[in-house]
This record gives C-alpha cells, sequence and structure tokens, in this order.
C-alpha cells in the first residue's frame, strides 16, 4: 500500500512511499483510509521511529472489509477512529472498539481530526470535574486540542479563559466560546478552578500559580519543548491541594467508541466546530510539518489520502 514513512533525511521525517499491507486480527476491521490527521505528538514519534514505519494516530475512511466475528460496522460504512500507529497509510486495521461510524453530514476530513485532539480536551475536562461555574483556562487555546477544549469547556457552562501567544492567533476564540481571550497569561491575575495546558514549561509553572484550592492543571501538551521547574513549595499551603495530571488520550481508556460518538453527535448539531487551519494531499505533508513545527497552525491540519 502507499503510505507516508518514516525517512529521517525527508523534511519533517515523513514522505510518501510504499508499506506492507496490514492484515486484519481478531476483532478488527480493515478501512481504506481518505483521510488523516497530523498532530504534534507525530513529530515527537517520528524522531524515534525506525526508517520505514507507518506511525499516524488518527484515521477516517470507508470499511473493506468487516470484522472476522461479527462484531463492528459493515462493509462501506463510513468511520474514524484512533489507534497507535498506522494512521499515515491507504489502508488501516482497527479494533472494532477503537472505531465510531460517522453520521451522515460529517465530513470525512473534518471527522479525523477528533480522536486525539477533540477526545484528549474531551477527557482532560471530564477528569477535571464538572465545569459548570468553574473557571478554565486554557492555554495554546489557538492549536487543535485548544480549541477544542475552550469550545466543550463552554458547553459543559465554564467560564473559558483563552490563551494565546499572539493578538493574530488569538483571533476566532471568542467565536469558539471564550468568555475572555488573554495573550500569554500576564493578564491573567484572578484564579481559575481548571487549567488545560498544551504548552508546558514555564507556562505550566505559571498557570499552576493561578490555580484556585482543589483547582486542577490538566497538562495534555508540550508546545514549549523545556522542562517545567516548579518552585519550591509551590505544591504546599493550599488548604485544598491542587493537583497537576498528565492527560494522554491513548492509555487507559476501553471504550473510545462511546467517547468518538459524543464528540461525532455534537459536530452532527452543529455545536462543536472543527477549525481547521491546514488541509491538502498526503505528498505535501512536509509543508503541514513546518506549520505545525513553527507553530503556525491555528486549528487542526487534515491531509487527504489518495
Amino acid at each position: 500500500m502507499r503510505a507516508l514513512i518514516v525517512d529521517p533525511t525527508a523534511p519533517g521525517r515523513l514522505r510518501l512511499g510504499d508499506a506492507p499491507d496490514p492484515v486484519p486480527g481478531s476483532g478488527q476491521i480493515l478501512i481504506e483510509v481518505r483521510h488523516t490527521s497530523l498532530n504534534a505528538a507525530e513529530l515527537f514519534f517520528a524522531e524515534r521511529a525506525a526508517p520505514g514505519e507507518v506511525i499516524g494516530f488518527d484515521a477516517a475512511g470507508v470499511v473493506v472489509t468487516a470484522s472476522a466475528d461479527g462484531t463492528g460496522p459493515a462493509v462501506g460504512s463510513r468511520v474514524v477512529g484512533f489507534a497507535e500507529g498506522g494512521g499515515f497509510g491507504a489502508l488501516r486495521a482497527m479494533d472494532v472498539a477503537d472505531v465510531a461510524v460517522v453520521p451522515d453530514g460529517v465530513e470525512l476530513g473534518e471527522a479525523a481530526t477528533l480522536p486525539v485532539a477533540a477526545g484528549t480536551a474531551l477527557r482532560a475536562l471530564e477528569q477535571a470535574g464538572p465545569l459548570l461555574g468553574r473557571r478554565v483556562l486554557v492555554t495554546g487555546a489557538s492549536g487543535g486540542v485548544g480549541g477544542f477544549a475552550v469550545q466543550l469547556a463552554a458547553l459543559g457552562g465554564a467560564y473559558v479563559i483563552g490563551v494565546a501567544g499572539s493578538e493574530e492567533s488569538a483571533r476566532g476564540l471568542a467565536e469558539l466560546g471564550a468568555d475572555e481571550v488573554a495573550i500569554g497569561l500576564s493578564g491573567v491575575t484572578l484564579p481559575v478552578d481548571v487549567v488545560v495546558d498544551t504548552v508546558g514549561g514555564d507556562q505550566l509553572v505559571a498557570a499552576y500559580g493561578l490555580l484556585a484550592p482543589g483547582g486542577s492543571l490538566q497538562s495534555v501538551g508540550w508546545a514549549a519543548g523545556h522542562e517545567a521547574s516548579l518552585p519550591v513549595g509551590s505544591t504546599l499551603g493550599s488548604p485544598i491541594p491542587k493537583t497537576i495530571v498528565s492527560v494522554y488520550n491513548g492509555a487507559g481508556l476501553t471504550d473510545r467508541r462511546a467517547q468518538l460518538d459524543r464528540l461525532l453527535a455534537l459536530v452532527a448539531a452543529g455545536r462543536l466546530r472543527v477549525p481547521v487551519g491546514w488541509r491538502g494531499p498526503w505528498d505535501k505533508v512536509a509543508d503541514a510539518v513546518e506549520a505545525l513545527g513553527n507553530r503556525r497552525l491555528r486549528g487542526k491540519a487534515v491531509l487527504d489520502v489518495g
């Protein structure tokens, strides 16, 4: 099959090439991939994967082989799903528990953006507890996870503060549901109950300092590229402890289909927008990698396969 394979000599370490066809196992379907989505995590894994490997988490397409045990969607169904690896191939074998049928009216390219980015945002907010009336701060709010987190927090009844790195990247956050838009954290002075942090580094430290007693910081990204060092004693002294939780949507989630069904229903109803900042054929992956790696991408990058 054709696939985006890891190549250390290629721009972004990814290029279009050939890879073996996947063979579905027990409880798996085979889909013909029509669209996939580029996430920051894939840039990380491309640096560490072996040459020729097919990475990629998100994929949306059409079922070409149903599960041998009779479970899961039928041949011809439009589906989207998550798996660790294989999303950048023209064919993909996936566990039926990790895929959902895409409703009529939801475009497959938009559906491909949901598993990692929207799924991570949803999981982070669910782990933070009830949102109604709480103050939720989202860093990197113009990015893929951040844009979904702003919307989902607003849908949950929170007062949402969207933090962006520049005036340009902050454009459109109010339309996504942010009650307040800040350029950096210096303008945020009142305590917040929940932080969804996609940046890490010094910004994680500063955002942690804004938490009210009993608040939680959900760490879902590390765009800063350097470590976060909390000052000695900063985790002490709160009458109700504050917490930092690391969120990875690929681990510990046993019912991904239910999560995707919820997100797809919101998109179908027009309640959840899919911010797409870059879209093009998959042989232009270097352009998408450059936009994402240089933080010029607002929203998600969609790669059209074939």
